[in-house]
């Protein structure tokens, strides 16, 4: 049994640890991982105006009192949620070529300055925001207005502002922010750029730096749009499709099981899996379902779907666990851990536990630490699917304690404190025969009867 869960936990850190530890590296993904981290205090700001203003669609009988006060003034508060969520592309944006290019500096020693890098892929993106169209061997910008669209000079407006720049724009951001500051890096490391002389002001000097990597930025993205809107479409249409695909994966419920067990692999070997996977890899995923689904969509996997119904106590949905270590665990050493480890739980914080007890190759755990998150990841992705609960429009903190984040999230759906409390008791009675024998064998093992092994 020992020889079976060292070869399960050897699969494990040589096919899921080494290849995603080695993903995380990337400078890309490093600077990618940044960026969502750096936008989410301001997606929780602009969510909870979003929030204020579809309580009365939860909540009938607060519209006349909402008609009278706070929405005589939405247009203004509103616009904490479209200077947020509604520009997300652009805060994606600025951060990468900001951290991609003081990465690429710091790593290869080269002159690089992170805030040209920053303005040459926000320059890149936007060249790629308005829609052309070729007529008549003439491109023109697209004009359109009907009942439908609304096209002003290629710029395509929906409600929260331009299309193009909310969360649908994040993986153009992305591309757009490698290709500048890797042309940057190429004049840089070729020096083509022009210098100043050293009693010429930092900022004059600047400017002059990113002259020539701009005209090339320009050049190339001009040129690669051009001809695909020559072809029929435009570079962000092109890049929309394959991260299209991977959107619509995600979505599935198989999809999802496939997120969850890859997270608990690489915690199971010590791993911090929702920074690498869920923080790295999906945030901008996350993100621009949580702006469709406030457009009207229904998608299960947006904002913090994972701590309002999935990690409720942490990795491993081990809030119940923790209750039980607390106050009902026979084991002396499981019962301290549990009481000093409780009022973190309570704020999805479990790493004493996942240490503690320990769950990191732990054979005996490894089993419920799988299971639970993914049961519960089903709950709240049916519950949503269903429509029995509301989608996630906002995006809470993810220390947001059990029924809250659920509550606050869906826009104040009643019934989302509920399906969160079944996710974490589901959770909980997958993990009660594991926890149990463990604490069994913990009993026996402090009364000298038993080797833990």
């Amino acid at each position: 049994m020992e020889s079976e869960n060292n070869k399960l936990f050897a699969f494990f850190e040589k096919y899921l640890m080494v290849p995603m530890d080695k993903i995380a590296s990337f400078r890309i993904v490093r600077a990618i991982m940044a960026a969502g981290m750096a936008s989410i205090p301001f997606v929780i700001v602009g969510s909870l105006f979003l929030v204020l203003n579809v309580l009365p669609e939860t909540f009938p009988f607060l519209g006349s009192f909402f008609d009278n006060t706070f929405f005589r003034i939405s247009d203004l508060y509103m616009l904490a949620n479209k200077a947020t969520v509604g520009i997300l592309a652009l805060y994606f944006g600025l951060v990468i070529g900001y951290e991609y290019t003081k990465i690429i500096a710091e790593e290869e020693e080269l002159n690089l300055n992170p805030l040209n890098g920053a303005l040459l892929s926000l320059f890149a993106f936007f060249m790629t925001i308005p829609e052309l169209v070729l007529n008549n061997g003439r491109m023109s910008l697209v004009e359109q207005v009907d009942d439908n669209i609304t096209i002003v000079n290629g710029w395509e407006m929906v409600d929260y502002g331009v299309s193009r720049l909310g969360a649908t724009g994040i993986f153009t951001a992305i591309i757009m922010s490698i290709v500048a500051v890797q042309l940057y890096r190429l004049c840089v490391k070729k020096n083509w750029v022009i210098k100043m002389p050293e009693a010429v002001p930092e900022g004059v000097s600047r400017s002059f730096t990113a002259l020539i990597p701009a005209f090339l930025v320009a050049f190339v993205v001009l040129s690669i749009n051009g001809i695909l809107v020559a072809l029929g479409t435009d570079t962000f249409k092109m890049i929309a499709i394959p991260f299209g695909f991977v959107v619509h994966l995600t979505n599935s419920w198989l999809g999802l099981m496939v997120i969850y067990f890859l997270v608990q692999g690489l915690w199971i070997v010590g791993i911090h899996g929702a920074n690498i996977i869920l923080i790295g890899f999906l945030t901008p995923i996350t993100l621009a379902n949580m702006q469709s689904n406030a457009g009207g969509a229904n998608i299960p996997f947006s904002g913090e779907f994972n701590a309002a119904f999935v990690f409720i106590g942490g990795a491993g949905s081990t809030l119940g666990l923790c209750i039980f270590l607390a106050f009902l665990a026979k084991s002396q050493q499981l019962k301290i851990l549990g009481k000093s480890s409780l009022v973190p739980g309570i704020f999805n914080i479990n790493e004493p536990l996942i240490f503690g007890l320990p769950i990191v190759y732990n054979p005996f755990l490894a089993i419920p630490f799988f299971l639970a998150p993914m049961v519960s990841a089903s709950i709240g992705y049916f519950a949503i699917k269903l429509r029995i609960i509301e989608s996630v429009i906002a995006h809470m903190p993810w220390p947001t304690p059990i029924g809250a984040g659920a509550f606050i999230s869906t826009g104040g759906d009643y019934m989302a404190i509920i399906v969160s409390l079944i996710c974490a008791i589901a959770a909980f009675l997958i993990w009660f025969p594991f926890i149990k024998m463990y604490d069994d064998k913990l009993v026996k093992q402090e009364k000298g009867e038993e080797a833990l092994i």
